[in-house]
């Protein structure tokens, strides 16, 4: 294994992992080139309960594997091995995530502004699962990333590192609120710039998302791991909706002729108004999402832009119908009394 240079940041890859197996064989053995490259310190596992043989998988490979004792989650599994990891700064890969073979020298370059406190990466455009629904939500996730600010509102856990003394300051990930797979990076990042600390997006920090969306994982991910827990640390915490990534401005504007789209269409299918009417609507939901659509068609043709369009509508309509749904049971609580979740 090569040697860290010497005044070089060290780097404690940390992947937590809950029956990986069928990604891991994928994912660890470029994080493990880096580290006999000597690009990163240690490459740690933590095997969150697994049953399918991904310890031995990590073991056999030469990590360095924890055991969880019980199903923590990925934020109380990452919490375990920031506690004991040797490097600088820690570097969160999730085990359906392979890093491109320069993320680590990228990632550590971005440390070398000392008032930087964390970094993150970016999903590629070229996810290898090849049905709608992977490609749609990993395409959007690489859009949305490679539109926003490099000065982060957030963090992302999915390729993202913070300076450990940082993250132990912090109290790591909140395990309290977020068990499950959820917003635990968002709301971290969230401590993190409230604190002082600066987050910065790594463009060409990139990796490949192997995960297989389907319509009803995505579905219930986005909705009630995502949109509605998003939309109550952004109401808990009073500062407003960020101006950034997919909750930006024109974001909402975009939601909001989504929202026009689909009642003319079902108006128009129900005669209530006249065909001219939902095609104004229709030219007008074109407009405002021209930019997206056209990489839609660059990155998967006429046919999957014009059906990944449509369905983006749909997203538009369900995460805004769950902010209205978090806003309306704030108005609840404060009417009735009712104790509505944090």
């Amino acid at each position: 294994m090569a040697k860290m240079a010497q005044g070089m940041v060290t780097v404690s890859v940390i992947m937590p992992v809950y029956n990986g197996l069928r990604f891991m064989s994928q994912s660890l053995p470029p994080l493990m080139d880096m580290r006999e490259q000597g690009e990163v310190l240690e490459v740690i596992v933590v095997d969150d309960g697994s049953t399918d043989g991904s310890r031995r998988l990590a073991e056999d490979l030469g990590c360095r594997v924890l055991r969880s004792g019980g199903r923590l989650g990925p934020g109380g599994a990452r919490n375990q091995a920031g506690e004991v990891a040797q490097g600088d700064v820690l570097w969160f890969v999730d085990a359906d995530v392979v890093v491109h073979a320069d993320a680590a020298r990228k990632l550590r370059a971005g440390f070398e502004d000392e008032g930087v406190v964390a970094v993150f990466g970016s999903y590629d455009d070229n996810p290898p699962a090849k049905n709608f629904f992977s490609r749609y939500k990993n395409l959007v996730h690489h859009y949305y990333h490679h539109k926003a600010k490099e000065e982060a509102q957030t963090f992302w856990s999915g390729c993202g590192a913070i300076r450990r003394q940082a993250f132990l300051e912090a109290g790591g990930f909140n395990v309290e609120r977020y068990r499950y797979p959820s917003i635990e990076d968002i709301e971290l990042g969230h401590r993190i710039i409230k604190a002082g600390g600066r987050i910065r997006l790594l463009r060409h920090v990139q990796c490949t998302h192997l995960k297989v969306w389907r319509l009803g994982n995505l579905i219930h991910t986005e909705i009630f791991r995502r949109a509605i827990p998003w939309s109550r640390l952004i109401i808990n915490s009073g500062d407003g909706i960020p101006n950034d990534l997919n909750v930006g401005m024109a974001e909402q504007l975009r939601a909001v002729v989504a929202g026009i789209f689909a009642l003319s269409l079902i108006a128009a299918l129900l005669g209530l108004i006249g065909p001219a009417v939902f095609v104004i609507s229709a030219l007008l939901m074109l407009v405002v999402n021209s930019e997206i659509a056209l990489f839609f068609k660059r990155r998967g043709g006429l046919l999957f832009a014009i059906a990944a369009l449509l369905f983006h509508q749909f997203y538009y309509i369900y995460s805004a119908s769950a902010f209205a749904w978090v806003v309306t049971e704030r108005i609840a609580g404060k009417l009735f009394g009712i104790v509505v979740p944090s």
